[in-house]
Formats: structure tokens, C-alpha cells, sequence
């Protein structure tokens, strides 16, 4: 992930959707208009008309099929990256292949985040909206595991700066032990997000918390999203987090911006009902 990521600041923002379907870029420029009016909606169907719009006016945000006519999204996102000025706008990949690429870790240090289309076009839209006009989610609750007090203020401030309520812990321990006091009730789970760091100085790790929140619990995505802070680059090991259920991973040094986006689209998402996969194909 990007650390130079900034959310965007224009009141009408230029966003380029790109996908070889007409019907698709139709499909989500439709959408986008819908939901944030004041959007100037550019399109491309391919790699070379991606950079005609680079070189005609900037652009504040990229939303990209993975597999295109002549190219694929990695090197849009890579075209965007060497586009003057182009360094901190955020580049998300639409497919229906992203939780493989999670797994392996193929997704290019040049893509800022991703979107999985089985999740459907009111995800997309808060998905999107997140970053073009990111919105507090008031009252939710996050459950915080990070030992590190100086790390922990900072990311309360930035939690606490959208509105959210974060209960701070600093073991694994005890972030079970609070899960539990909640089991069986009507407050069940307790949190509407849990946010752990990997490697804590308790017995039990990241993966420990993961593992409980998804097995002994029984706690789905959507019911309990967990995000996992880890600073590991080893793509076996985020793999794994992906496999066992972390709903996304925040890569260290934390950029806190990129987090509370994460963080509030989880939330959003949590919110949203089922919807048909984005897919009018």
C-alpha cells in the first residue's frame, strides 16, 4: 500500500472507470452519478485510452477491471503512478478474483486498494464513496488489541476523529475475555469491528485473536469484521491471515488515513443487505 494516500479534497472530484465492458463502465459511471452527484465521470476501455485521459486532464480517483483488451489493472495502476502528478491518487481494482490474489499476494504495490464485485453495486458505492467523500459511521464501536501505547494513541485519535467509539486492550487475552462477557446475549458480538495488532507480547498473537473470533465464536465477516495490522512482508504469512478469515490486512508503518478508510468502508459494508454480485454479465 501506498503511505503518500490522501483522501481527496475537490468538490467535484474526476473519477476514470475503467473496464473492456461498455456495459460495465455504463453500469458503475451510472451508479457513481447516483450517489455522488457532483462526480465528473471519465471512461476507458483499455490501456491506451487509460492513458489518453491521464494526458487530457487529472484524474482524483481510478476504479479498474483487473483483465483488459490490451493490458491488464496492474498496469493501469502503473500508469497512473508515472502520469505527472498522478503519484497519490488511489487506484481500485474491481474483480471477481481478488480474494485469490489476497491469498497470494499478487496484487501490485501500485493498486491503493481493492473491491471484490461479488459483494454488489451498494458496496461499490459506499466502497467508492469512502475515498471520494469519506463519511463517520457515528457510534460504532471498534475493539482495539495493540500493546504498543504510543501506536495505540495515535490510531485512537484517528478512530475517535470519525466518530467511533474504541475500546482499547492491549492482549489478546483480554479482548476474548470481553468477547465473552457478551456471548449468548442480544448484544452479541459486543463490537461492530475488531482491530488487532499481529505480534503482541501476551501468550496469544493476531492469529490466535483471528482464529477465535472465526472458529469459537463463530463470528462471520459480515457479523464481526476483524483487520489485522501486521508489519510482515512474508506473502505466506499475510496468505494465511487472509485464509483464516481477516476481512483485510493494514500493512505497518500504519498510514492512518488508509486505515480509517479500511475501517469505515468494514463498518459500511457490515451494515449493507446482501446484495446480487455486480456482474451484469
Amino acid at each position: 500500500m501506498l503511505e503518500d494516500l490522501r483522501h481527496l479534497s475537490t468538490e467535484s472530484p474526476r473519477v476514470l472507470v475503467v473496464d473492456g465492458s461498455r456495459v460495465v463502465r455504463m453500469l458503475i459511471a451510472a451508479m457513481l452519478r447516483k450517489e455522488l452527484p457532483a462526480v465528473r465521470v471519465a471512461e476507458a476501455g483499455g490501456l491506451a485510452e487509460v492513458r489518453e485521459q491521464l494526458q487530457a486532464e487529472p484524474v482524483d480517483l481510478v476504479t479498474t477491471a483487473l483483465v483488459l483488451p490490451d493490458g491488464d489493472g496492474l498496469q493501469v495502476a502503473r500508469a497512473v503512478r508515472e502520469a505527472v502528478g498522478q503519484r497519490y491518487v488511489p487506484v481500485i481494482v474491481i474483480s471477481g478474483d481478488v480474494q485469490s490474489r489476497l491469498e497470494d499476494r499478487s496484487l501490485s504495490e501500485d493498486v491503493t486498494d481493492y473491491f471484490d464485485k461479488s459483494l454488489g453495486h451498494n458496496a461499490l458505492a459506499a466502497f467508492i464513496r469512502g475515498y471520494v467523500h469519506p463519511a463517520p459511521v457515528p457510534g460504532a464501536h471498534v475493539l482495539y488489541v495493540e500493546d504498543s501505547r504510543t501506536v495505540a494513541l495515535a490510531i485512537r485519535r484517528a478512530l475517535g476523529s470519525q466518530q467511533m467509539r474504541v475500546t482499547h486492550v492491549t492482549s489478546v487475552e483480554d479482548a476474548l475475555a470481553f468477547l465473552e462477557s457478551f456471548r449468548g446475549t442480544a448484544a452479541a458480538p459486543g463490537v461492530d469491528l475488531v482491530l488487532t495488532d499481529l505480534y503482541l507480547k501476551g501468550q496469544l498473537d493476531g492469529r490466535d485473536m483471528l482464529n477465535a473470533i472465526r472458529g469459537d465464536f463463530g463470528y462471520g465477516k459480515r457479523r464481526l469484521p476483524v483487520l489485522v495490522m501486521t508489519g510482515d512482508d512474508n506473502r505466506d504469512s499475510q496468505a494465511a491471515l487472509i485464509r483464516d478469515g481477516a476481512n483485510d490486512l493494514v500493512l505497518k508503518p500504519v498510514e492512518e488515513r488508509l486505515l480509517v478508510t479500511k475501517v469505515l468502508f468494514q463498518l459500511r459494508l457490515a451494515r449493507l443487505p446482501e446484495q446480487p454480485v455486480f456482474d451484469p454479465t
